[in-house]
């Protein structure tokens, strides 16, 4: 079993893999002063809420957006496992043919979840992650990585306009009734929803334009699902595409 870690400006995502299969996905809150030891409790806490054993671990994967936790996760996982990860960075075999003007600036779970796509679906295609950014990776017809876009993520943009106003509250993410919304909170969904979606089908329409082609469009991340269908692009849900990637890129490095 080996143990895959996305490190994300919000949220640190687990994954137990047995072999191409995903045993248990498990989330903690990143915090960046949080010493090794500290980090190391709570991934003990995760172990046995999973009932996994760290001598079931052969191995480990870490992706990580917040730099200065780069040294602090691996030396956490080392002290439970054992075993130091493998980081994704400069070095490190991806397989990923990465033509934009500086390759070391692209986000390790960009190059996880470009790696899984590629492996998984047809090219082109273009890949959105909803996360604390919404990412949109664009792969060719060849499988290079050509660009991305990014832009503010959908939870980050909410909480932004709730701290901004006065009188806009905190919501939940679902989608209203009405794209025309009758009080606030629906508004609020609209925007949030609907506007998501929307910036999803523009994108998509000015990718493929310059791509030339349709493209397999995909969407990943926590909140992925929730704005896929009301998407008018035709798009695959891939909840677990960085685990997915961060296994492949494993299994090129051992």
């Amino acid at each position: 079993m080996i143990l895959a870690i996305d490190v994300g400006n919000t949220n640190i995502v687990l994954g137990f893999l047995d072999g191409e299969e995903l045993v248990n996905e498990c989330r903690l809150s990143t915090e960046v002063n949080d010493s090794a030891e500290e980090y190391a409790i709570k991934l003990n806490s995760i172990f046995e809420i999973c009932k996994i054993e760290p001598s079931q671990i052969e191995g480990s994967v870490l992706s990580s957006v917040v730099p200065p936790l780069n040294r602090t996760i691996s030396k956490a996982v080392k002290l439970l496992t054992g075993k130091k990860p493998i980081v994704i960075g400069p070095g490190v075999k991806t397989g990923l043919n990465i033509k934009t003007n500086n390759p070391a600036e692209l986000g390790a779970d960009m190059v996880a979840g470009a790696v899984a796509g590629i492996a998984k679906y047809p090219c082109p295609q273009i890949i959105f992650d909803l996360g604390t950014a919404t990412t949109a990776s664009v792969i060719d017809k060849n499988g290079c990585f050509i660009g991305c876009s990014i832009q503010c993520g959908v939870k980050t943009a909410l909480n932004a306009l709730s701290a901004g106003t006065a009188q806009l509250p905190q919501i939940e993410i679902v989608a209203p009734k009405s794209s025309i919304g009758t009080n606030t909170v629906d508004c609020m969904r609209s925007g949030t929803v609907y506007g998501t979606a929307a910036m999803i089908d523009g994108l998509v329409k000015r990718f493929e334009k310059e791509l030339g082609s349709d493209a397999t469009v995909i969407i990943t991340g926590g909140l992925g699902g929730v704005i896929a269908q009301h998407c008018e692009t035709d798009v695959i849900v891939d909840r677990n595409l960085v685990i997915d990637g961060l296994r492949m890129i494993y299994e090129k490095n051992i």
